[in-house]
């Protein structure tokens, strides 16, 4: 398996490198030109300018956006483009990023600057979605080529590609194809028209021939370098985020600011504590507050030694680590109610190191208001002025210290300063509690805690609580109160299905955040061919995605029949047919998690606030702002400081947060590009037809809100 366990973004003392760029610039005699590390995009609002949007956005590469839609956009002209700095010609963009080849109308003043711009100071241009034509120099799709649907296609990184810039990838580019109803990709398949300098870095199959077609290549010409895309595609689409890290690099030469990993950390919560089960005949949970019916009788599920012996197993055959957020009042309950006796805490202490620990508090209490479960939906209990009563400081800093004492007695290897609340209580929870718990954020300071995980589908965004930083936490659609299969699609059955179908029409009232299945899902195969299928994209999308939250599901998952694991087995196993070993998954704590959001977010703020300057002139980088601000960066592999290795290796290239510390930083790049296009002959010349028709724009998959789910 491929992994870094543990392993955060290098932090050094240097930060952004530069390459010498393929080819000859105007400037190659004189004054050596500045070209500043931000990259241009042009946008006319479709979805693949977007998509690379967001992708710089969550490396954190600077940009500037014009769009072509606003009647207020600047002009772009030589003047917008460059200037002159110091006595010697500044690039204000690295890069270029079009809708297309030519969004300009014919004989456009813009283009041609965009185009002279290019060729002046070597300047990529990425064709974000263009149709396959001479201009841009492919073949028309008509002469033995292909325009229509990729849904389900296998294309594949071409060996161009994989020496250069999409060398992280094992080879493989599958296109998403999750409904047979609903064409969710369009391309141009097409080979080099002839004469042209094209070489093709992902193709796929030419239906009918023997063919490849290529769907991302490099065309050289006139002076100037594109990469054109012949697929239309959106930010969370599979295919894209495959590429993304590669179209960025390409542009970039392997240079900017910026950074990004792909991310995996799964929190197992409520260990030693048991989880309740849901009842298919009362379609509610005993012992849930939501569960008000009299004839409700609790039914626990909690691991057993045999299931802590499977995760370890688990965890040494797939070179990951799981994060146990535990609950030690479980243990000391079960052993008075046990004779002294319980073999599941036994076996975890004994397997302590194979494991990282997060205090999950001690009995796993509601920390926000105190509930009033006489009704329900539950309210908050309020006093007799007609406020809330809240659970008091004390108690909230009895759940954090017990439970942390317990675990130091234990041997548990703790970091004392990270914790989840139980169901992420204290924090504000919609509809009931609108606003946090005031004895929160004193009871975190008075027990040290600096990172307090809270649920994703509530607060993506990260925020303080007093002392504490927030982690949001991606909720997986495997239920808290589910340790058999069976239980899990009954649960699912009753909230995705309408009423007329049995279910509880909670996807009928809910249209907005949740879609009804087209039928129940069948009992004995709806987990396995549904739901594990569906979870697995989902969060695959996360880690394809640069983001670092974690995800997390319950105890009761890893016991009886251990439903979580075809879950997490999907993801890694199709990480791992995905990517080359030089792009492991980064599986880290939740602190050093926190961390990473934090600087990413200090970072965003600086960039958005203009104080960090940075450019490179010729094989030298320089970067400037004020002591303190953490930067990301990427840099081709060679690239040094001082005569060390900048940063971490990744994805074939070289990454790390750089603290600047009043002074400028320079950094020494390698005398090699970082990736060189190979020319390939072109086939005989075509005649020019009409442009082919215009693509379907698929819709993206959004992040459900897990009903289920507890913390």
């Amino acid at each position: 398996m491929k992994r870094i366990s543990g392993t955060t973004l290098l932090t050094t003392g240097a930060l952004v490198a530069a390459l010498v760029l393929p080819g000859t610039t105007a400037h190659a005699v004189g004054k050596a030109p500045r070209v500043d590390l931000r990259v241009l995009v042009v946008t006319d609002g479709g979805p693949a300018t977007d998509a690379i949007a967001a992708e710089l956005d969550a490396a954190g590469t600077p940009y500037t956006t014009v769009d072509l839609n606003r009647a207020d956009r600047p002009v772009i002209d030589d003047a917008y483009l460059s200037d002159t700095v110091d006595g010697g010609p500044r690039a204000k963009f690295q890069a270029v990023v079009l809708p297309n080849d030519n969004p300009f109308p014919a004989g456009s003043p813009e283009m041609a600057a965009l185009a002279d711009y290019e060729r002046s100071f070597d300047i990529p241009q990425v064709d974000a979605y263009t149709y396959a034509r001479p201009e841009v120099g492919l073949q028309y799709a008509v002469y033995g080529g292909y325009a229509g649907s990729l849904d389900g296609v296998g294309a594949q990184a071409t060996a161009a590609g994989l020496s250069g810039p999409f060398g992280y990838l094992e080879g493989a580019v599958p296109f998403e194809d999750n409904s047979p109803t609903v064409g969710e990709s369009y391309a141009y398949l097409s080979t080099p028209s002839a004469g042209a300098d094209f070489t093709p870095y992902v193709e796929a199959a030419i239906p009918g021939t023997t063919k490849r077609g290529s769907l991302v290549g490099e065309y050289r010409h006139d002076g100037r370098r594109e990469l054109v895309v012949t697929f239309v595609y959106n930010r969370y689409q599979q295919q894209f985020r495959l590429l993304a890290r590669g179209i960025v690099e390409w542009m970039t030469d392997g240079v900017h600011l910026g950074a990004s990993r792909n991310y995996f950390a799964v929190h197992v919560d409520d260990v030693l504590a048991a989880d309740d089960r849901w009842n298919p005949a009362l379609n509610c949970t005993p012992g849930d507050v939501d569960c008000a019916d009299p004839n409700a009788v609790p039914d626990p599920i909690r691991m057993t030694a045999a299931d802590v012996d499977h995760a370890v197993g688990w965890q040494n055959s797939r070179g990951f680590t799981l994060d146990l957020a535990y609950n030690a009042a479980g243990s000391v309950d079960f052993r008075t109610d046990n004779g002294g006796t319980d073999a599941l805490a036994d076996r975890l202490i004994a397997r302590r190191d194979t494991f990282r620990w997060i205090n999950h508090t001690y009995t796993h209490a509601f920390l926000g208001c105190e509930q009033n479960v006489a009704v329900v939906p539950w309210r908050c209990a309020t006093l007799p002025d007609g406020s809330v009563k809240w659970v008091s400081r004390q108690s909230i800093s009895d759940e954090i210290a017990l439970n942390r004492v317990w675990g130091r007695a234990a041997g548990l290897p703790l970091a004392d300063d990270e914790l989840v609340t139980g169901e992420h209580s204290g924090l504000r929870v919609l509809p009931q509690q609108t606003v946090d718990n005031p004895h929160l954020a004193p009871a975190l300071a008075d027990n040290g805690i600096a990172w307090l995980g809270s649920d994703n589908s509530r607060e993506p965004g990260q925020r303080p609580v007093g002392s504490a930083t927030t982690v949001p936490r991606h909720p997986m659609n495997v239920f808290y109160n589910a340790g058999r299969a069976a239980e899990q699609v009954d649960e699912y059955n009753w909230i995705y299905t309408s009423r007329a179908q049995g279910g509880s029409g909670i996807c009928e009232d809910n249209p907005a955040t949740t879609t009804c299945l087209a039928a129940p899902l069948d009992p004995a195969t709806g987990y396995t061919d549904h739901i594990v299928p569906l979870e697995r994209r989902i969060a695959l999308g996360h880690v394809l995605a640069n983001d670092p939250r974690p995800h997390f599901i319950h105890q009761s998952n890893l016991a009886e029949d251990r439903i979580a694991y075809p879950v997490l087995d999907g993801v890694l196993d199709a990480y791992d047919a995905l990517f080359a070993a030089n792009a492991p998954v980064v599986n880290l704590r939740m602190k050093d998690i926190g961390q990473e959001l934090r600087q990413r977010s200090a970072w965003r703020t600086a960039v958005q606030n203009g104080q960090v300057t940075a450019y490179r002139i010729g094989r030298t980088v320089t970067v400037q702002g004020p002591s303190g601000t953490t930067v990301p960066a990427t840099a081709p592999a060679g690239t040094l400081r001082s005569g060390a290795a900048f940063g971490q290796a990744y994805a074939g290239g070289r990454s790390g947060w750089t603290a600047l510390a009043g002074t400028p930083l320079t950094l020494s790049l390698p005398s090699a590009p970082a990736f060189t296009a190979v020319p390939r002959p072109a086939p005989a010349p075509v005649r020019v037809p009409a442009p082919g028709p215009a693509a379907r724009v698929p819709a993206g998959v959004s992040e459900p809100v897990a009903p289920g789910t507890d913390g």
